[in-house]
């Protein structure tokens, strides 16, 4: 959980039912570059069956849901992955995606067990996962539909 604030009106919670049209709203509007429509239909399934199971969150910022994300760990019990990160598309660039990553690294890392964090994304941000420390393993173009490449990276705590 974010325990900080980046913005007086920011704050951290873990997601609730009541956040799936909102966070489905995000999705959608970092469509096409972020993420591909076809993979709407995953993210809403995600926040059916699994979001409330995992240590995933949203971010709100005067009470509006503004950004999503989590973790969950992998089967190994060495492994988090990252999962389903966004941002409002008129916030990207202030900080929110930042202080999310963040909050998610400090989770995985004081989890009992958890030596790495894994992730999947695009080329589009790789590199602000790069700045982390996550380092690619494997690139398959057009890997989440045509033009958008699959990067799969790691982070080793």
């Amino acid at each position: 959980m974010l325990s900080t604030a980046h913005n007086r009106g920011d704050s951290a919670r873990p997601y609730t039912r009541s956040d799936q049209a909102r966070c489905l709203a995000l999705f959608d509007g970092n469509v096409p570059v972020f993420f591909a429509a076809t993979e709407r239909q995953d993210f809403a399934r995600f926040l059916e069956q699994d979001a409330l199971n995992w240590s995933y969150q949203v971010l709100e910022r005067n009470d509006r849901v503004v950004a999503c994300g989590g973790f969950a760990v992998e089967k190994d019990g060495k492994t988090a992955s990252l999962c389903w990160g966004m941002v409002d598309r008129g916030l990207q660039g202030t900080g929110l995606g930042r202080a999310l990553t963040q909050a998610r690294l400090g989770a995985a890392a004081a989890t009992p067990g958890v030596t790495q964090v894994r992730l999947d994304t695009s080329q589009h941000t790789q590199g602000f996962y790069a700045r982390f420390g996550f380092q690619v393993v494997a690139i398959t173009q057009d890997g989440y539909g045509p033009g958008l490449d699959r990067w799969d990276m790691l982070l080793p705590l």
